[in-house]
């Protein structure tokens, strides 16, 4: 049994690996795993038939607060039941990752036409925009502050999976990565930086914070690895079943919502 109460977030911007990471050291530690509905599968839930790259500010509004409302619930659930849990992400990260929206654009993952559209077009809204993520800020760096004890941050060492669903860009994963680290730094939590492959990963981790080992670590990777592809599968599979080409409608508010 680990010695101390432990919230601990597992810290990266897209593609680091962190799902993997986070779940992994979850078999490995027997510490349980936020178990909080991904993006992507909340995504299936509320706009099925939609892409990331082709949602509205209003879209992407709704889909950030029903991914905090996953994290808030969860997190309750398992503090209550453990004390303790490990965590893919944070809303620190979920408000981050909208921030830098504000300086690289709404949907970075989309083509430049799209993206040099809504730059002109949606000028009007961008006052509105980061009103918003100001406030949402104020909550997220509170919660964080107050609720998680560590974080474990897995800078980016390679380039994005190329599975078609990262609505972001390598110019939005450089600045997200480094506006992470500085917001957790920024309300007390220095960010325990991590490198390596993922069994390299869990050892660092695993011996950092003293955590006991109920699984074997390359078990635990194999494990996460198994549990990750089948998911993210069937999360691709459902996405582009339901995929359904945008309206003319669809496409002219898309256009002029930042």
């Amino acid at each position: 049994m680990y010695k101390r109460e432990i919230r601990l977030v597992i810290s990266g911007t897209y593609s680091t690996g962190k799902t993997t990471t986070a779940t992994a050291l979850s078999i490995a530690t027997g510490i349980p795993l936020i178990n909080a509905l991904s993006a992507r599968e909340i995504l299936t839930e509320i706009y099925p038939g939609r892409r990331f790259q082709d949602m509205n500010a209003t879209e992407l509004m709704t889909l950030g607060l029903k991914r905090f409302e996953e994290r808030i619930r969860e997190e309750t659930i398992l503090y209550k039941e453990n004390s303790s849990f490990i965590s893919d992400g944070s809303v620190l990260n979920e408000w981050i990752y909208g921030t830098v929206r504000l300086k690289i654009g709404l949907n970075p993952g989309s083509g430049f036409i799209h993206r040099l559209s809504k730059a002109i077009l949606g000028i009007p809204g961008k006052s509105f925009y980061r009103k918003y993520m100001d406030a949402y800020g104020q909550v997220a760096k509170m919660h964080s502050k107050m609720w998680y004890t560590d974080v474990v941050h897995l800078p980016v060492e390679f380039a994005m999976a190329p599975d078609g669903h990262r609505p972001v860009s390598e110019k939005y994963r450089t600045l997200s990565d480094l506006e992470i680290q500085e917001g957790f730094a920024a309300i007390g939590k220095q960010p325990e930086l991590v490198t390596g492959s993922q069994e390299e990963r869990l050892e660092k981790i695993i011996k950092h914070y003293d955590l006991p080992i109920v699984v074997p670590i390359k078990e635990a990777v194999a494990k996460a690895e198994e549990i990750i592809a089948s998911n993210r599968e069937a999360v691709s599979k459902r996405i582009i079943e339901q995929y359904k080409e945008p309206s003319l409608k669809e496409k002219v508010k898309f256009l002029t919502e930042f």
